[in-house]
This record gives C-alpha cells, sequence and structure tokens, in this order.
C-alpha cells in the first residue's frame, strides 16, 4: 500500500534518531497538566534540535495534541510578520493578535507552538517575552529552538518562576554516538576513534561517517575534526555528483540564502531554469522549503569558501548576478514577501559591519525594552551622570512628556545598564521638536532638504550606557541593533534616521560604511559640551534601495540612475515611459549630466534656455515642478538647494 512521502521521510529520521533521553523527558513535560508553559531548547549548530523537535512532535501527535511548527528563517522578524505566519498556519482569516490568541485557546486541550531556529528572531523576542507569550490561554505551551542560550530577563521577570524550563541539547554519549555510526554503515572498530574524536556531535558523525567510507577511515586530530569532516563531506558530495550540470549549479547557489527557479536562472543562463532547480533539490543535502531551496549550511559555508579561494571572479560573478536578480523581483514584490527579498541581499552582503548590524552572530548580553515609570528614578540618574543641568533637562523633558518613548537597556540579571530615546517625526507635535534645539536643527534640515508626504524620519535623541556614557559599548549596541527592528517596521515609509553623539568620530568608521553623514554646522552646545549630528538618508525606496546600495557598492555594481531615455526623450520609471516636453527634456538632461552636484538656475537658464538673464528663474522652478510630479515617487531625487539651485541624487 502507498504512503505519503511525509510519512516516508519521517520514517527515515526515526530510525537515524538515537539518544536523546534526558532531553525527551525534560520536553514530555510540556504535555502534563503542571508542566512548564515555555520551554527553551537550545545547543551549537547541527547538535540535533531539529530532529528532537521532529520526534516530540510526533509523540505529542499521537497523544492527542495539536503541534504548530514554524521556522523563523522564513518569517520577517517583526509583531506583523510572526503574526502573520501563525495565521497561516492555524487559519481563522484574522491577523490580528487578539483573534489569533482566541483560535489557539479553541484547537485542542494541548497546542504546542514550536519555533525553529530562533536565534535569528532575536529581533522579536522582547516583544514576545512580554506580549505575545503572557496572552496564551493556559491550553498553549511555546517551545523556543535555538543555538543560544535564553537570556536571563525569562526567568528573572516577575511572575514567571517555575513556568519556563531550560533543555540544553548536549552531545551524544559515546555508546549513543556509536550507535548512529552503525546506522550510517560505519564498523564497530571504525566506531570507537571516530565517536571518540567527534565528541559526539551528531552532525559531525553523519559527516565523518560519509567522510570514513570514503576515505578508508582515515584518522585526524580531534581538534580539526569537526571542520575537516565538513570540509570532506563537501568535496566528496561535489565528487558524488556525478552529472556535471548538477555539480555546476550546486556551486554558484551556495552564493544564495536560498535557490528559486529565477534567481538559478540569472546564474546559469546556459541552462532551462526549472531543470536545474530540480536537479539541486534532489540533493541530499538540499531542503526545500515554502519560498525556495536552502543547501545545509555546513555544506554551504564550505563550498562558498572553496569557490572563493579558488575562484574569486566566478563567486564574484555568481554574487553580482544575484543581485540583479533580486533587484529586479523586489521592485515588483508583495508586502508579504519584500522580508525575503531583504534577506536574501543582506546575504549578498559580506561587510561585516552591515551582517551584524542585522543579525549579530554573538550571544546577547543585554535586552531593550520599553521604559516603565518604575524606571524614573535609575533613569533620571543616568541622564544626569552623563549630561549637564540644560541637556539633562531636555532629555527628561521628552521623559514627562512622551515616556512611550525611552527603552531601558537590561543587563543578564535585569539590572538597568543602559537607555535610549526615538522618536518619530510624524507622531511628535512639531512645537515639542523646535523647543529642543538638537530637534530643532534635524526639522530644520528636513525643511531644507524636504521628504515626500508619507515619508517618516526616526529621530534617536539619545542614547547613555550607566558606565560608558553615549561612548561605543555593548549597551550602544544594544540600542542599534533595536534600532534596526525599528527600521523594518517602518519601512518602506522610513526616509532617514538622525542622531546625536558628543563624540562622533567614536563611531566614523562603522558610520560611514553604513551611509550616516555628519550634519556640518548644525552642533548645538549645552552645558559647554557640543553635540553634533549625523543623518543617514536611505533614498526613496527606504530600507531595501539602502541595502541594495550597499550590496551594489561592495560586489562594484555601478548603479545608473536610469531615469531618463536620452534618444526618446522620455523619463524611465517603474510604471512605464513618461513623454516630457522639450523643457522638461533640457533640465532633466543637464541635471542627469551634472549628477550629485549642485546646480545654479542660472546654470540651466544658460545652457537650457539660452538665456543670461538672472529675472527668469521662476520659469525653472516651474519646470521642476512639473518632473518632480512626473518623477511620482522619485520625485526626491531632485534636491531643492536653499540659495543656490538644484542637485539629482
Amino acid at each position: 500500500m502507498w504512503q505519503w512521502m511525509s510519512d516516508v521521510t519521517t520514517s527515515r529520521v526515526d530510525k537515524v534518531f538515537v539518544g536523546r533521553n534526558s532531553e525527551l523527558v525534560a520536553l514530555r513535560g510540556v504535555l502534563a497538566i503542571t508542566g512548564p508553559q515555555v520551554v527553551h531548547v537550545y545547543g551549537i549548530a547541527g547538535i540535533g534540535k531539529t530532529a528532537l523537535l521532529a520526534r516530540l512532535a510526533t509523540e505529542a501527535r499521537d497523544l492527542g495534541a495539536s503541534v504548530i511548527r514554524l521556522d523563523c528563517r522564513h518569517i520577517e522578524p517583526t509583531e506583523q510578520g510572526f503574526l502573520h505566519a501563525l495565521e497561516g498556519t492555524i487559519g481563522g482569516g484574522d491577523p490580528g493578535m487578539d483573534a489569533l490568541v482566541e483560535r489557539l485557546g479553541w484547537l485542542g486541550p494541548k497546542v504546542l507552538i514550536a519555533l525553529d531556529t530562533y536565534e535569528v528572531f532575536r529581533l522579536l523576542d522582547t516583544w514576545l517575552r512580554q506580549i505575545f507569550v503572557p496572552l496564551l490561554p493556559d491550553n498553549v505551551r511555546i517551545l523556543f529552538f535555538s543555538r543560544q542560550r535564553p537570556l536571563d530577563n525569562w526567568f528573572s521577570a516577575p511572575g514567571w518562576g517555575r513556568l519556563v524550563q531550560c533543555v540544553p541539547v548536549l552531545p551524544l554519549s559515546q555508546t549513543e554516538a556509536k550507535a548512529l555510526l552503525s546506522m550510517h554503515g560505519i564498523k564497530e572498530e571504525d566506531a570507537v576513534s571516530l565517536a571518540r574524536a567527534t565528541h559526539g556531535h551528531p552532525l559531525a558523525l553523519t559527516l565523518a561517517a560519509t567522510a570514513s567510507r570514503e576515505n578508508h577511515a582515515r584518522s585526524w586530530p580531534q581538534e580539526t575534526v569537526l571542520q575537516h569532516a565538513v570540509d570532506e563531506l563537501s568535496r566528496m558530495f561535489l565528487a558524488d555528483v556525478e552529472d556535471p550540470v548538477s555539480r555546476h549549479v550546486l556551486q554558484g547557489a551556495v552564493v544564495l540564502r536560498r535557490a528559486t527557479v529565477t534567481l538559478l536562472q540569472a546564474l546559469f543562463p546556459e541552462f532551462a531554469p526549472q531543470d536545474a532547480y530540480e536537479r539541486l533539490r534532489r540533493l541530499p543535502f538540499v531542503e526545500g522549503v515554502h519560498d525556495g531551496l536552502i543547501i545545509h549550511e555546513a555544506v554551504r559555508d564550505s563550498l562558498a569558501r572553496t569557490l572563493h579561494a579558488s575562484d574569486p571572479s566566478r563567486y564574484l560573478d555568481y554574487r553580482r548576478s544575484a543581485w540583479r536578480q533580486l533587484v529586479s523581483e523586489a521592485q515588483s514584490a508583495a508586502s508579504d514577501d519584500l522580508w525575503r527579498y531583504t534577506a536574501d541581499m543582506l546575504y549578498l552582503i559580506e561587510n561585516p559591519v552591515v551582517r551584524e548590524a542585522f543579525f549579530p552572530t554573538g550571544t546577547a548580553l543585554y535586552t531593550v525594552e520599553v521604559a516603565h515609570p518604575q524606571d524614573t528614578e535609575l533613569l533620571t540618574s543616568i541622564v544626569r551622570t552623563h549630561d549637564g543641568r540644560q541637556a539633562s533637562e531636555l532629555l527628561l523633558q521628552w521623559w514627562r512628556r512622551l515616556p512611550q518613548t525611552f527603552s531601558i537597556v537590561r543587563g543578564q540579571t535585569g539590572q538597568v545598564e543602559g537607555l535610549y530615546c526615538k522618536l518619530r517625526s510624524d507622531q511628535i507635535e512639531p512645537s515639542w521638536l523646535f523647543n529642543d534645539p538638537v530637534t530643532a536643527q534635524w526639522c530644520s534640515h528636513i525643511e531644507q532638504n524636504p521628504m515626500q508626504s508619507g515619508e517618516v524620519a526616526l529621530f534617536c535623541r539619545r542614547w547613555l550606557s550607566l558606565n560608558e556614557g553615549d561612548s561605543p559599548s555593548e549597551i550602544q549596541a544594544a540600542v542599534w541593533l533595536d534600532l534596526k527592528r525599528s527600521y523594518m517596521e517602518l519601512r518602506p515609509d522610513l526616509r532617514r534616521v538622525y542622531l546625536t553623539a558628543t563624540d562622533l568620530g567614536a563611531y566614523s568608521q562603522v558610520a560611514q560604511r553604513l551611509g550616516f553623514e555628519v550634519l556640518a554646522g548644525r552642533e548645538v552646545e549645552l552645558d559647554g559640551v557640543s553635540y553634533p549630528s549625523a543623518v543617514l538618508d536611505f533614498g526613496p525606496t527606504s530600507v531595501d534601495g539602502w541595502l541594495t546600495g550597499l550590496a551594489a557598492a561592495e560586489l562594484g555594481i555601478k548603479r545608473a540612475p536610469a531615469l531618463l531615455d536620452v534618444e526618446a526623450r522620455q523619463l524611465i520609471l517603474a510604471a512605464g515611459p513618461v513623454a516630457l516636453t522639450p523643457l522638461e527634456f533640457g533640465v532633466m538632461r543637464y541635471l542627469t549630466e551634472h549628477q550629485g552636484k549642485a546646480v545654479s538656475r542660472s546654470e540651466l537658464l544658460q545652457h537650457v534656455w539660452g538665456t543670461h538673464y538672472q529675472g527668469g528663474s521662476n520659469v525653472v522652478d516651474a519646470i521642476v515642478r512639473t518632473l518632480r510630479r512626473k518623477l511620482g515617487h522619485q520625485s526626491a531625487r531632485i534636491e531643492t538647494l536653499i540659495g543656490v539651485g538644484y542637485r539629482l541624487r
């Protein structure tokens, strides 16, 4: 009798599942009435967390529980992204949090929500802990499977107590390791040395077993065995992929976060894209997910390093082709799919400053959460420790007026270690902004460099660490990471970020690589201390356009504006070509030829109208207005320079 393919794959996973008795005993506790409501399962990469989750899900379903599995790699790390993914899994049609919570209460006597690869979801950890999890009905248990230990805040927060449990996933014992190797066909005499060398790491055991069979059980130094096994398996799989097309596709696809038909077509125009996709999908270390193919990270990273070292030109060409395809697809992507393209573009960026800014690889030591009235004394103390009387009063005035704009930074034991204040330009009383000399400078800059209707500026008014003030520190890094969450939530409306620090020079190297620009002449002196400002302008395409530009710069791609078709005398826009009058074309052509440079009205009158008459400059302004209307969403590309003229960005 035939079987469902999912049943076959589950059965195969079960056949190579060994050990984990202590972990399973702990996890089974979530099915008990008095068991924990939140469980954090953590362990290093390849240690077997996903296999453990699969076994638990099977047992739970056999006992009548409902199991909801979400892979955080494929969910936008915002409240809306998480709720949308949850709604797509449990149904109900309403992605609102209250409706989803009510729906969970109806699913059955016991419901398990399991979040796999939770380490990529750090931006949302505070919201889940403070908002979502406390709203869950008592029939729901939530499990986090992550490479990293949970933050201590999960345990130190009042009221949690025994509701939270940690389950570390440890290496297999020597007996379990040998049993796993035996399942992979390794003889007992060879299994002893391999089990000892790999220290019971399941992925290393599997990789070593494969390499051992092909290399007659060679012996490796213990300190290098895991990395050697990963590299060896990568080489062996390449050698064993007899089909040269599949091998070629695999070697190029390792530059991608996820492989799709269209991306493979861009990388390998010589192959039929659907055929290339199917060839890649059939490889044993490639996983099919709902939005593409994921190559196992151990194999992917090893092959990518090998390609980069052996053929850097080819490696770069693949990344450039992927960039061009992602740019093309993102322009017409639905809002629900936009996060995937953002993550894909981030994967192409190897600049560690940018990568770490969005997806930090280190263990988080601090959490950022909304400040509460009971934090007033500590918050005030930190502010007055580092700022003078005048500067302190300005910042504390924001606290009294808008306490919800303040966040505090807590250490591992829950103590307050820092703070920061962020404001949205579209949600603040304008008179309050102009009463603060720092934000007044930012508003003045916006008046001179207007944003389009609906665009938002984010004001990072101040960040302070208990010990370091606004100097570089782990507290400041936690603040900047939290700001990146705001970047994602506010796109595509977020246009600019403004910030101030007493020593911007300490951040110059990082800030310049991210695109920040110091606002010369807009320093504010308070209590004898200078507070300079900087701005990051994402451009008319917001955060995603900014990331696209960073990737292009790293890949050596020169991005042409592609706004003007000189031969057709038309604007080239996403919605289609737009005809220009002779004067509109003349102004646009001159601005394009001098892109990035200031162009005076008298220059335009001379070169477009053929006159030096200064009194006719109002005709230039009239033509620029019509050009901006025709440019639509890209109208901000033509900047007004007060007292000078215009500049095409």
